[in-house]
């Protein structure tokens, strides 16, 4: 039977402030990233670089993230909307990031960081790789929670019977009306229907979790340099090519080719080039060993 999301995505209300679960779950992903970081400089892998210089990366890689992964939205999936309203770039509350966009942004961000320390720009993106699926994966979560980026419809297809019905995808009158009303027409099969693959939890699943213990796992001992950035890329956009398939593309956009090529695909594609390419590069490239003292 398909499950009825209503779940409220204010996590705590403080009078007029109120805390989105979305965004504690980013704030888990950091809290994540920063312990493995610490843990990963403290044993040396990051040569010369202390705890200090450690915080410096990750707050220019933060920035990289907001701004890469807002500025990166607008171009690749609302350049048009942004035309006709410039100012919804500031309006970050709405939605509206890119993974793209925000990758992009944190590399700019390391590549400056790495240029002040002297470090070889992809020794720190080695070191960075294995930090980032903890925030892709409570991100994903935050927006399962928010009952955003849905997946298709189940009906029809193998999984029929089986889904989430999310209200903010509903048609009307479905989508006036209040949660007990609404409850009543669920328990009684009217919404059965309407249900979707809940791909936030399919990219929390592969983005998040799979990916961290690979990672996790394969930067346990030293690696060439471009290995592990190379099996990041080569990871992420697998799973996000695959999981695309059943994830409903973006209204303003739709399909961009033959009926069912999406944006995310399309930009998931270099990204598993790049990983096959910086895998195959590594096998002539030197290993940064730890710097134990």
């Amino acid at each position: 039977m398909p499950y009825l999301h209503q779940i409220d995505p204010i996590a705590v209300s403080l009078g007029p402030l109120k805390v989105h679960w979305y965004g504690l779950m980013y704030l888990l992903g950091f809290v994540v990233a920063w312990w493995l970081g610490r843990r990963r400089v403290r044993a040396g892998r990051l040569p010369g670089v202390d705890d200090n210089g450690f915080g410096d990366l990750m707050f220019y890689s933060m920035l990289g993230v907001v701004l890469g992964g807002r500025i990166g939205y607008i171009v690749f999936y609302d350049l048009s909307e942004f035309l006709k309203d410039p100012l919804m770039i500031v309006r970050v509350w709405q939605g509206g990031m890119s993974f793209h966009g925000g990758l992009l942004g944190v590399l700019a961000a390391v590549a400056w960081w790495s240029r002040k320390h002297h470090l070889h720009f992809f020794d720190t993106v080695d070191f960075m790789a294995p930090l980032v699926p903890a925030g892709l994966g409570f991100g994903r979560i935050g927006n399962y929670i928010g009952g955003e980026l849905w997946g298709k419809p189940t009906a029809g297809t193998v999984f029929d019977g089986w889904g989430v019905i999310f209200p903010r995808a509903l048609p009307e009158p479905f989508a006036s009306m209040d949660a007990a009303t609404l409850r009543s027409y669920f328990e009684n099969g009217a919404l059965n229907s309407f249900a979707r693959h809940p791909s936030q939890l399919y990219q929390a699943a592969l983005e998040g979790l799979v990916m961290f213990c690979v990672l996790v796992w394969f930067s346990a001992k030293p690696r060439p340099r471009y290995a592990v950035s190379g099996m990041f890329a080569l990871l992420y956009g697998s799973f996000r090519f695959l999981v695309e398939f059943v994830r409903e593309p973006d209204a303003q956009l739709g399909y961009l080719a033959f009926g069912w090529v999406t944006m995310g695909q399309v930009l998931s594609t270099p990204l598993i080039l790049l990983g096959l390419f910086w895998l195959w590069h590594s096998r002539r490239a030197p290993t940064l060993q730890p710097d134990v003292r």
